[in-house]
């Protein structure tokens, strides 16, 4: 909706942003909108992003807490294309909902580094990656006991890709913090969550 030019319609991707000014290359019109940084918390799957974020929400009014589940339920998710074009819908959804003035937090497991190429980029002021991490025994704890996955091989993806945010810095060049999760009670990984974000903006 913000990227829509008011004065001819124009809703194609083609718009030029400068700092908090959206401008319209079929017209000309230039109008301002809010713009703040997007937040997303990545990990493995079983690592407590969802919980996570769902703490953050109840103790803080702060931000917008979503769930990329949501797309990923009603959109394609076969290839890479698929990806991308949830990763748009992500970038739409959020900037609509942050002319509201509280920046979204989104819980995202995968593809990442979608992130830096996807048009949607340039209406945030910054992107910033937080990934949890547990360990791989921990991890396999948090997998079976806590959601009762006895996919060995999901599991094993999940603790490699666990291991790989530990390991690393960043993903195809989309960098990211990481927070030790391990010994951490949700709560107390929601306020980490909430420091670490407030300190972004």
């Amino acid at each position: 909706m913000v990227e829509i030019c008011p004065k001819c319609g124009n809703f194609s991707p083609d718009k030029t942003v400068t700092d908090n000014t959206i401008a319209c290359p079929k017209c000309g019109h230039s109008w301002e909108f809010l713009r703040l940084p997007l937040f997303i918390v990545t990990g493995a799957s079983g690592v407590g992003k969802s919980t996570t974020v769902h703490a953050l929400q109840q103790m803080s009014r702060e931000f917008v807490c979503l769930e990329s589940d949501m797309l990923y339920s009603i959109m394609p998710h076969e290839t890479p294309g698929d990806y991308m074009a949830q990763t748009e819908a992500m970038m739409a959804f959020s900037r609509d909902v942050m002319q509201c003035g509280k920046p979204a937090v989104w819980s995202r497991a995968g593809n990442i580094q979608m992130l830096s190429n996807a048009y949607g980029t340039r209406f945030f002021s910054g992107i910033f990656v937080l990934a949890l991490t547990a360990g791989e025994a921990e991890l396999r704890r948090r997998m079976t006991e806590g959601r009762g996955i006895a996919d060995l091989e999901w599991i094993q993806g999940s603790v490699d890709y666990d291991r790989y945010f530990s390991e690393h810095d960043n993903i195809e060049g989309v960098y990211y913090d990481t927070l030790d999760v391990s010994k951490l009670t949700v709560q107390e990984a929601a306020r980490e969550l909430e420091r670490w974000a407030l300190g972004k903006l």
